[in-house]
């Protein structure tokens, strides 16, 4: 573990046991500074960020090595495998602000990645597909993020990188 890992996550690494799993039971309440640990790495919105962050980071390598910048491959990663998104919606899936879409997606439909088109149902709304060609170019790079996550994770039990995956997700899913 290098200074900035055990700075940003030695809580977390010295809790873990050889496959992942928690050496507390599993009653201890990680909220409190008895369970050890900085609140930064307590507190679960801070621990996904800078999780985001350093799997991120690792990642955004390959995105510009084929020539994207992180928000080009955000958009076109949201798009990959969709019938498309409403600007609003691709914002929030893309994870960046509405301004920034609206210079960025004019650039990717010159280039060919992306269409736009009014949607039919409210003439308000933009809808955003990929093209063939913005297809071509994220597929392998989707590939290589799985690969990148796959690699991540194998520091886990299958099962618990597994659960790890569907229990976020069961957290950003709104309530309805």
């Amino acid at each position: 573990m290098n200074a900035k890992d055990e700075e940003l996550g030695s809580t977390a690494a010295n809790a873990a046991g050889a496959h992942g799993a928690i050496d507390r039971p599993a009653s201890a309440d990680i909220s409190t500074p008895a369970a050890g640990g900085r609140f930064v790495h307590r507190y679960l919105a801070s621990v996904l960020a800078l999780a985001s962050h350093h799997i991120s980071a690792e990642f955004h390598v390959q995105v510009k090595k084929a020539g994207l910048k992180v928000t080009e491959w955000r958009i076109l990663a949201s798009l990959y495998e969709s019938d498309g998104e409403t600007v609003g919606e691709l914002a929030h899936l893309a994870i960046t602000k509405q301004p920034t879409l609206s210079k960025v997606l004019p650039r990717l439909e010159e280039q060919g990645l992306v269409t736009l088109r009014t949607a039919r149902a409210d003439r308000r709304q933009t809808v955003v597909r990929i093209t063939p060609k913005g297809t071509r170019l994220v597929a392998p790079l989707c590939e290589k993020a799985m690969a990148h996550q796959r690699q991540v994770l194998s520091k886990l039990d299958p099962g618990l990188a597994e659960r790890l995956v569907e229990m976020l997700r069961t957290i950003i899913t709104p309530d309805t």
